[in-house]
Protein backbone atom coordinates (compact mmCIF):
# COMPACT_ATOMS: atom_id res chain seq x y z
CA UNK A 1 0.00 0.00 0.00
CA UNK A 2 1.32 3.35 -0.63
CA UNK A 3 1.92 6.57 1.45
CA UNK A 4 -1.09 8.46 -0.16
CA UNK A 5 -3.58 5.49 0.45
CA UNK A 6 -2.23 4.96 3.97
CA UNK A 7 -1.96 8.61 4.93
CA UNK A 8 -5.17 10.53 3.92
CA UNK A 9 -7.78 11.64 6.24
CA UNK A 10 -10.33 13.45 5.01
CA UNK A 11 -11.27 15.53 2.09
CA UNK A 12 -13.44 18.64 3.13
CA UNK A 13 -14.28 21.62 1.03
CA UNK A 14 -11.14 23.16 0.12
CA UNK A 15 -8.88 21.41 2.24
CA UNK A 16 -7.23 18.02 2.36
CA UNK A 17 -5.86 16.11 5.15
CA UNK A 18 -3.20 13.98 5.32
CA UNK A 19 -2.18 11.21 8.46
CA UNK A 20 1.03 11.23 9.97
CA UNK A 21 3.16 9.04 7.45
CA UNK A 22 5.71 6.12 9.14
CA UNK A 23 8.95 6.78 9.68
CA UNK A 24 11.03 7.41 6.09
CA UNK A 25 13.08 4.08 5.18
CA UNK A 26 16.36 4.18 3.01
CA UNK A 27 16.94 7.61 0.64
CA UNK A 28 13.27 8.58 2.24
CA UNK A 29 11.65 11.96 0.73
CA UNK A 30 10.95 12.33 -2.82
CA UNK A 31 11.65 10.28 -5.58
CA UNK A 32 9.90 11.72 -8.61
CA UNK A 33 11.26 14.81 -10.29
CA UNK A 34 8.41 17.21 -9.25
CA UNK A 35 9.42 16.24 -5.49
CA UNK A 36 12.65 16.91 -6.05
CA UNK A 37 12.10 20.17 -7.38
CA UNK A 38 9.96 21.07 -4.05
CA UNK A 39 12.67 20.39 -2.17
CA UNK A 40 15.11 22.18 -3.87
CA UNK A 41 13.24 25.26 -3.89
CA UNK A 42 13.28 24.22 -0.18
CA UNK A 43 17.25 24.01 0.52
CA UNK A 44 17.96 26.98 -2.30
CA UNK A 45 15.63 29.31 0.16
CA UNK A 46 16.98 28.64 3.48
CA UNK A 47 20.03 30.65 4.70
CA UNK A 48 21.10 27.90 7.69
CA UNK A 49 21.88 24.04 6.47
CA UNK A 50 22.00 22.93 10.27
CA UNK A 51 18.29 23.71 10.24
CA UNK A 52 18.02 21.48 7.27
CA UNK A 53 19.54 18.90 8.64
CA UNK A 54 17.49 18.99 12.09
CA UNK A 55 14.19 19.43 9.93
CA UNK A 56 15.40 16.00 7.57
CA UNK A 57 15.75 14.25 10.82
CA UNK A 58 12.58 15.22 12.49
CA UNK A 59 10.74 14.40 9.27
CA UNK A 60 12.84 10.92 9.47
CA UNK A 61 11.54 10.17 12.63
CA UNK A 62 7.94 10.73 11.94
CA UNK A 63 7.88 14.05 13.99
CA UNK A 64 5.39 15.54 11.60
CA UNK A 65 1.68 15.09 12.67
CA UNK A 66 -1.34 15.54 10.52
CA UNK A 67 -0.91 17.26 7.28
CA UNK A 68 -3.71 20.56 6.46
CA UNK A 69 -3.39 21.14 2.52
CA UNK A 70 -5.53 24.03 0.95
CA UNK A 71 -5.06 26.82 -1.09
CA UNK A 72 -1.80 28.90 -0.82
CA UNK A 73 -1.16 27.12 2.55
CA UNK A 74 0.24 23.86 4.11
CA UNK A 75 0.07 23.43 8.42
CA UNK A 76 1.45 20.80 10.33
CA UNK A 77 1.79 20.24 14.02
CA UNK A 78 5.82 19.17 14.84
CA UNK A 79 6.94 17.44 17.92
CA UNK A 80 10.07 17.66 18.90
CA UNK A 81 11.68 14.78 21.58
CA UNK A 82 11.19 16.59 24.85
CA UNK A 83 7.37 16.75 23.42
CA UNK A 84 7.70 20.09 22.90
CA UNK A 85 4.92 20.99 19.67
CA UNK A 86 4.99 23.10 16.79
CA UNK A 87 2.49 24.69 14.64
CA UNK A 88 4.12 24.97 11.18
CA UNK A 89 3.01 26.53 7.75
CA UNK A 90 4.59 27.01 4.76
CA UNK A 91 2.88 29.39 2.02
CA UNK A 92 2.80 29.37 -1.61
CA UNK A 93 1.45 31.82 -3.64
CA UNK A 94 -1.79 30.78 -5.56
CA UNK A 95 -2.21 31.09 -9.31
CA UNK A 96 -4.58 33.77 -10.51
CA UNK A 97 -7.64 33.58 -12.32
CA UNK A 98 -6.02 34.33 -15.72
CA UNK A 99 -2.87 31.93 -14.77
CA UNK A 100 -6.34 28.96 -14.19
CA UNK A 101 -7.33 29.88 -17.11
CA UNK A 102 -4.59 29.65 -19.57
CA UNK A 103 -2.89 26.63 -17.72
CA UNK A 104 -6.69 24.76 -18.51
CA UNK A 105 -6.69 26.05 -21.83
CA UNK A 106 -3.66 24.56 -22.44
CA UNK A 107 -4.34 21.62 -20.89
CA UNK A 108 -7.10 20.79 -22.92
CA UNK A 109 -5.05 21.46 -26.23
CA UNK A 110 -3.01 18.13 -25.33
CA UNK A 111 -5.10 15.41 -24.23
CA UNK A 112 -2.08 13.58 -22.93
CA UNK A 113 -1.57 16.57 -19.96
CA UNK A 114 -5.38 15.37 -18.85
CA UNK A 115 -4.55 11.79 -19.07
CA UNK A 116 -1.06 11.91 -17.30
CA UNK A 117 -2.47 14.37 -14.24
CA UNK A 118 -5.18 11.38 -13.72
CA UNK A 119 -2.36 8.74 -13.86
CA UNK A 120 -1.14 10.74 -11.21
CA UNK A 121 1.97 12.03 -13.20
CA UNK A 122 3.24 15.30 -13.65
CA UNK A 123 5.80 14.86 -16.81
CA UNK A 124 8.24 17.73 -17.62
CA UNK A 125 6.78 18.78 -20.70
CA UNK A 126 3.03 19.70 -18.37
CA UNK A 127 5.23 22.13 -16.65
CA UNK A 128 7.27 22.84 -19.37
CA UNK A 129 3.95 23.99 -21.81
CA UNK A 130 2.36 25.77 -18.65
CA UNK A 131 5.42 27.81 -18.01
CA UNK A 132 5.37 28.93 -21.89
CA UNK A 133 1.75 29.46 -21.21
CA UNK A 134 3.10 31.57 -18.14
CA UNK A 135 2.05 29.78 -15.09
CA UNK A 136 5.26 28.56 -13.03
CA UNK A 137 3.77 25.34 -11.21
CA UNK A 138 6.45 24.57 -9.57
CA UNK A 139 7.92 26.83 -6.60
CA UNK A 140 11.42 28.52 -6.72
CA UNK A 141 14.30 29.71 -4.49
CA UNK A 142 12.05 32.03 -2.27
CA UNK A 143 8.62 30.69 -3.09
CA UNK A 144 8.04 28.57 0.13
CA UNK A 145 7.44 31.12 3.17
CA UNK A 146 8.14 29.89 6.21
CA UNK A 147 5.84 30.61 9.62
CA UNK A 148 6.31 28.69 12.81
CA UNK A 149 5.32 28.76 16.45
CA UNK A 150 8.45 28.99 17.63
CA UNK A 151 8.91 32.21 15.92
CA UNK A 152 11.90 31.59 13.61
CA UNK A 153 11.98 34.32 10.84
CA UNK A 154 13.35 31.66 8.53
CA UNK A 155 13.12 28.13 7.63
CA UNK A 156 13.40 26.49 11.06
CA UNK A 157 13.66 22.70 11.86
CA UNK A 158 9.79 22.42 12.00
CA UNK A 159 9.01 23.58 8.63
CA UNK A 160 12.02 22.16 6.99
CA UNK A 161 10.33 18.87 8.11
CA UNK A 162 7.26 19.93 6.76
CA UNK A 163 8.63 20.53 4.17
CA UNK A 164 10.36 17.15 3.52
CA UNK A 165 6.91 15.72 4.49
CA UNK A 166 5.05 16.88 1.78
CA UNK A 167 7.96 16.00 -0.54
CA UNK A 168 6.34 12.14 0.29
CA UNK A 169 2.73 13.45 -0.93
CA UNK A 170 3.59 14.87 -3.86
CA UNK A 171 5.02 12.25 -4.62
CA UNK A 172 2.29 10.32 -4.54
CA UNK A 173 -0.18 12.62 -5.97
CA UNK A 174 0.68 15.96 -7.69
CA UNK A 175 -2.79 16.91 -7.09
CA UNK A 176 -1.40 18.27 -3.68
CA UNK A 177 0.35 20.99 -5.51
CA UNK A 178 -2.43 21.93 -7.38
CA UNK A 179 -4.43 22.66 -4.75
CA UNK A 180 -1.51 24.25 -2.69
CA UNK A 181 -1.51 26.43 -5.46
CA UNK A 182 -5.22 27.44 -5.51
CA UNK A 183 -7.21 24.31 -7.21
CA UNK A 184 -9.26 21.30 -5.65
CA UNK A 185 -8.84 18.33 -7.87
CA UNK A 186 -12.55 17.60 -8.58
CA UNK A 187 -13.07 21.37 -9.34
CA UNK A 188 -10.00 20.87 -11.74
CA UNK A 189 -11.20 18.04 -13.40
CA UNK A 190 -14.90 19.46 -13.80
CA UNK A 191 -13.33 22.50 -15.60
CA UNK A 192 -11.46 20.38 -17.51
CA UNK A 193 -14.31 18.05 -18.66
CA UNK A 194 -16.76 21.37 -19.21
CA UNK A 195 -13.95 23.22 -21.78
CA UNK A 196 -13.22 19.82 -23.51
CA UNK A 197 -16.92 18.94 -23.66
CA UNK A 198 -17.01 22.93 -25.16
CA UNK A 199 -14.76 22.49 -27.76
CA UNK A 200 -16.25 19.20 -28.71
CA UNK A 201 -19.73 20.24 -29.09
CA UNK A 202 -20.90 21.93 -32.86
CA UNK A 203 -20.74 25.69 -33.23
CA UNK A 204 -23.90 27.77 -33.04
CA UNK A 205 -24.39 30.10 -36.12
CA UNK A 206 -24.17 32.97 -35.83
CA UNK A 207 -27.42 34.72 -35.59
CA UNK A 208 -29.23 32.14 -33.97
CA UNK A 209 -32.35 33.63 -31.60
CA UNK A 210 -31.90 32.90 -28.53
CA UNK A 211 -34.91 30.95 -27.77
CA UNK A 212 -33.48 28.57 -30.54
CA UNK A 213 -30.27 27.80 -28.36
CA UNK A 214 -31.28 27.36 -25.21
CA UNK A 215 -32.74 23.49 -24.90
CA UNK A 216 -36.20 22.86 -23.48
CA UNK A 217 -36.42 20.68 -19.81
CA UNK A 218 -37.70 17.13 -20.60
CA UNK A 219 -39.63 14.89 -18.10
CA UNK A 220 -36.81 12.65 -16.42
CA UNK A 221 -39.28 9.52 -17.65
CA UNK A 222 -39.61 10.42 -20.94
CA UNK A 223 -35.51 11.30 -21.07
CA UNK A 224 -35.40 7.34 -19.55
CA UNK A 225 -38.38 5.74 -21.94
CA UNK A 226 -36.35 7.22 -25.43
CA UNK A 227 -33.03 6.23 -24.09
CA UNK A 228 -33.93 2.22 -22.92
CA UNK A 229 -35.29 2.15 -26.47
CA UNK A 230 -32.14 2.80 -27.70
CA UNK A 231 -29.60 0.26 -29.28
CA UNK A 232 -26.82 1.98 -27.22
CA UNK A 233 -26.75 5.16 -24.57
CA UNK A 234 -26.29 8.55 -25.56
CA UNK A 235 -23.36 10.59 -24.76
CA UNK A 236 -23.45 11.95 -21.79
CA UNK A 237 -23.85 15.71 -21.42
CA UNK A 238 -21.26 18.11 -20.71
CA UNK A 239 -20.85 19.04 -17.07
CA UNK A 240 -22.98 22.32 -16.52
CA UNK A 241 -21.47 25.36 -15.24
CA UNK A 242 -23.51 25.77 -12.17
CA UNK A 243 -26.22 23.87 -10.22
CA UNK A 244 -29.24 24.93 -11.67
CA UNK A 245 -31.56 27.11 -9.84
CA UNK A 246 -35.16 25.78 -8.78
CA UNK A 247 -38.43 27.82 -9.38
CA UNK A 248 -39.37 30.23 -7.23
CA UNK A 249 -42.57 29.28 -5.67
CA UNK A 250 -44.61 32.34 -5.91
CA UNK A 251 -47.84 32.49 -3.86
CA UNK A 252 -48.65 35.66 -3.92
CA UNK A 253 -50.85 35.45 -7.27
CA UNK A 254 -52.49 32.23 -5.94
CA UNK A 255 -51.00 28.99 -5.14
CA UNK A 256 -50.76 26.25 -7.99
CA UNK A 257 -52.72 22.64 -6.42
CA UNK A 258 -50.51 21.72 -3.21
CA UNK A 259 -47.90 24.52 -3.15
CA UNK A 260 -48.60 27.10 -0.39
CA UNK A 261 -51.36 24.96 1.18
CA UNK A 262 -51.54 24.47 4.63
CA UNK A 263 -48.61 22.69 6.08
CA UNK A 264 -46.45 23.50 2.96
CA UNK A 265 -43.15 26.05 4.01
CA UNK A 266 -42.44 27.84 0.64
CA UNK A 267 -39.05 28.74 1.75
CA UNK A 268 -38.08 25.23 3.49
CA UNK A 269 -39.06 23.62 -0.14
CA UNK A 270 -37.11 26.45 -1.84
CA UNK A 271 -34.08 25.45 0.18
CA UNK A 272 -34.86 21.86 -0.48
CA UNK A 273 -34.74 22.17 -4.02
CA UNK A 274 -31.58 24.33 -4.10
CA UNK A 275 -29.83 21.44 -2.62
CA UNK A 276 -30.74 19.15 -4.69
CA UNK A 277 -29.95 20.35 -7.81
CA UNK A 278 -26.30 20.82 -5.79
CA UNK A 279 -26.25 17.49 -5.21
CA UNK A 280 -27.21 16.32 -8.62
CA UNK A 281 -24.60 18.38 -9.96
CA UNK A 282 -21.92 16.73 -7.67
CA UNK A 283 -23.14 12.99 -8.47
CA UNK A 284 -23.09 14.19 -12.44
CA UNK A 285 -19.59 15.31 -11.96
CA UNK A 286 -18.38 12.33 -10.57
CA UNK A 287 -20.58 10.16 -12.87
CA UNK A 288 -18.26 11.94 -15.66
CA UNK A 289 -15.10 11.36 -14.45
CA UNK A 290 -12.99 9.14 -15.50
CA UNK A 291 -12.26 5.75 -13.04
CA UNK A 292 -15.53 6.64 -11.28
CA UNK A 293 -17.00 3.29 -11.59
CA UNK A 294 -13.90 1.71 -9.43
CA UNK A 295 -15.29 4.49 -6.64
CA UNK A 296 -17.15 2.49 -3.74
CA UNK A 297 -20.21 3.68 -3.48
CA UNK A 298 -21.29 5.98 -0.60
CA UNK A 299 -23.68 4.77 1.44
CA UNK A 300 -27.22 6.47 1.82
CA UNK A 301 -27.23 9.09 4.91
CA UNK A 302 -29.72 8.43 8.11
CA UNK A 303 -32.64 11.34 8.43
CA UNK A 304 -30.39 12.60 11.41
CA UNK A 305 -27.02 12.50 9.26
CA UNK A 306 -28.72 14.41 6.20
CA UNK A 307 -30.29 17.04 8.62
CA UNK A 308 -26.69 17.84 10.01
CA UNK A 309 -25.84 17.75 6.65
CA UNK A 310 -27.84 20.05 5.09
CA UNK A 311 -27.63 22.22 8.28
CA UNK A 312 -23.81 22.64 7.74
CA UNK A 313 -25.00 23.78 4.30
CA UNK A 314 -26.06 27.64 5.75
CA UNK A 315 -29.58 28.00 5.99
CA UNK A 316 -31.72 30.34 7.24
CA UNK A 317 -31.95 30.44 11.13
CA UNK A 318 -35.73 29.28 10.79
CA UNK A 319 -34.73 26.02 8.83
CA UNK A 320 -32.06 25.25 10.88
CA UNK A 321 -34.43 25.49 14.04
CA UNK A 322 -36.69 23.21 11.90
CA UNK A 323 -33.86 20.30 11.09
CA UNK A 324 -32.56 20.56 14.88
CA UNK A 325 -36.39 20.14 16.49
CA UNK A 326 -37.21 17.40 13.57
CA UNK A 327 -34.03 15.59 14.50
CA UNK A 328 -34.28 15.62 18.61
CA UNK A 329 -32.03 18.43 19.00
CA UNK A 330 -31.52 21.53 20.40
CA UNK A 331 -29.74 24.28 18.64
CA UNK A 332 -26.29 23.73 20.87
CA UNK A 333 -26.38 20.41 20.07
CA UNK A 334 -27.15 20.51 15.90
CA UNK A 335 -24.19 23.42 16.37
CA UNK A 336 -21.61 20.83 17.59
CA UNK A 337 -22.87 18.08 15.11
CA UNK A 338 -22.24 20.79 12.11
CA UNK A 339 -18.80 21.64 13.81
CA UNK A 340 -18.01 17.85 13.77
CA UNK A 341 -19.68 17.60 10.15
CA UNK A 342 -17.30 19.94 9.12
CA UNK A 343 -14.12 17.95 10.66
CA UNK A 344 -15.12 14.24 8.45
CA UNK A 345 -18.49 14.29 7.68
CA UNK A 346 -20.71 10.74 9.43
CA UNK A 347 -17.40 9.39 10.98
CA UNK A 348 -16.97 12.44 12.86
CA UNK A 349 -20.19 12.86 13.88
CA UNK A 350 -20.68 9.36 15.01
CA UNK A 351 -17.19 10.20 17.32
CA UNK A 352 -19.30 13.33 18.70
CA UNK A 353 -22.86 11.37 19.33
CA UNK A 354 -21.74 7.71 19.71
CA UNK A 355 -19.21 5.49 22.14
CA UNK A 356 -17.85 2.39 21.52
CA UNK A 357 -15.64 0.09 23.22
CA UNK A 358 -12.21 -0.16 21.04
CA UNK A 359 -10.31 -3.38 20.63
CA UNK A 360 -7.50 -4.09 23.22
CA UNK A 361 -5.58 -4.57 20.44
CA UNK A 362 -6.03 -0.64 18.96
CA UNK A 363 -5.89 0.21 22.90
CA UNK A 364 -2.10 -0.88 23.24
CA UNK A 365 -0.89 0.72 20.48
CA UNK A 366 -2.07 3.99 21.40
CA UNK A 367 -0.85 3.92 24.92
CA UNK A 368 2.91 3.00 23.07
CA UNK A 369 2.79 5.57 21.01
CA UNK A 370 1.34 8.45 23.72
CA UNK A 371 4.05 7.07 25.95
CA UNK A 372 7.24 7.36 22.92
CA UNK A 373 6.00 10.94 22.23
CA UNK A 374 6.38 12.57 25.60
CA UNK A 375 9.46 11.88 28.06
CA UNK A 376 8.90 10.51 31.70
CA UNK A 377 7.42 12.74 34.01
CA UNK A 378 5.86 14.83 31.13
CA UNK A 379 3.25 12.59 29.70
CA UNK A 380 -0.28 13.82 29.67
CA UNK A 381 -2.06 11.61 32.23
CA UNK A 382 -5.29 10.26 30.78
CA UNK A 383 -8.51 8.61 32.61
CA UNK A 384 -10.13 6.34 29.92
CA UNK A 385 -13.58 5.85 29.97
CA UNK A 386 -14.41 3.47 26.76
CA UNK A 387 -13.18 5.45 23.49
CA UNK A 388 -13.13 8.89 25.47
CA UNK A 389 -9.53 9.44 26.95
CA UNK A 390 -9.58 12.87 28.93
CA UNK A 391 -6.37 14.86 29.89
CA UNK A 392 -6.40 15.28 33.77
CA UNK A 393 -6.84 18.55 35.02
CA UNK A 394 -6.80 19.89 31.22
CA UNK A 395 -10.08 20.67 29.28
CA UNK A 396 -8.59 18.32 26.60
CA UNK A 397 -9.85 14.67 25.44
CA UNK A 398 -9.11 12.42 22.67
CA UNK A 399 -12.21 10.07 21.02
CA UNK A 400 -11.60 6.68 19.14
CA UNK A 401 -13.73 6.63 16.11
CA UNK A 402 -15.06 2.78 14.18
CA UNK A 403 -12.28 3.52 11.64
CA UNK A 404 -8.93 3.11 14.21
CA UNK A 405 -8.32 7.18 13.87
CA UNK A 406 -8.75 9.58 17.17
CA UNK A 407 -10.45 12.92 17.29
CA UNK A 408 -9.24 15.69 19.40
CA UNK A 409 -11.62 17.32 21.49
CA UNK A 410 -11.71 20.45 23.74
CA UNK A 411 -14.48 21.21 26.36
CA UNK A 412 -15.50 24.64 25.70
CA UNK A 413 -18.65 26.41 27.80
CA UNK A 414 -18.90 23.24 29.55
CA UNK A 415 -19.55 21.17 26.36
CA UNK A 416 -16.83 18.31 24.57
CA UNK A 417 -16.41 20.47 21.67
CA UNK A 418 -14.94 18.46 18.20
CA UNK A 419 -11.52 20.42 17.83
CA UNK A 420 -9.85 19.04 14.17
CA UNK A 421 -9.54 16.45 12.41
CA UNK A 422 -8.79 13.23 12.93
CA UNK A 423 -5.31 11.52 12.96
CA UNK A 424 -3.83 7.61 12.91
CA UNK A 425 -1.16 8.85 15.64
CA UNK A 426 -3.49 9.75 18.75
CA UNK A 427 -0.08 12.18 19.86
CA UNK A 428 -0.25 14.13 17.12
CA UNK A 429 -3.98 14.08 17.28
CA UNK A 430 -3.79 15.05 21.30
CA UNK A 431 -0.72 17.73 20.83
CA UNK A 432 -3.05 19.49 18.25
CA UNK A 433 -5.81 20.43 21.48
CA UNK A 434 -3.01 20.79 23.86
CA UNK A 435 -1.23 23.17 22.05
CA UNK A 436 -4.66 25.11 21.58
CA UNK A 437 -4.80 25.31 25.21
CA UNK A 438 -1.57 26.57 25.57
Amino acid sequence: MNERSEGETYEQGAERTFGALPPAQGRGFARTWWGLAWMKALEDSALDGQQLKKGRKYAREAAVGAVSVRPGRITAVVRERDGSAYRSDVLLQQLSEEEWDRFLDMAVDRSGHIAALLDRDMPPHLVEDAAAAGVELLPGMGDLEPECSCEAWDHCPHTAALCYQVARLLDEDPFVLLLIRGRRERELLDELQVRSASRAAPQEPQGAHEDERTPEGVRADEAYAAWNTRAAPPSPPPLPDEPGQPPVLDTETGPAPGVGAPGIDVPTLEFLARDTAVRARRMLAEALSAGHERRPVEEELTESQDAVRLAASGPEPRIVARLAAGTGRDRAELALAVRAWGYGGCAALAVLEEECSPEPEALARARTRLAEAWEEGERPQLRAQRNRWTVAGSDAQLRYGHDGRWWPYRKERGRWTPAGPADQDPASALAVVLLGDG
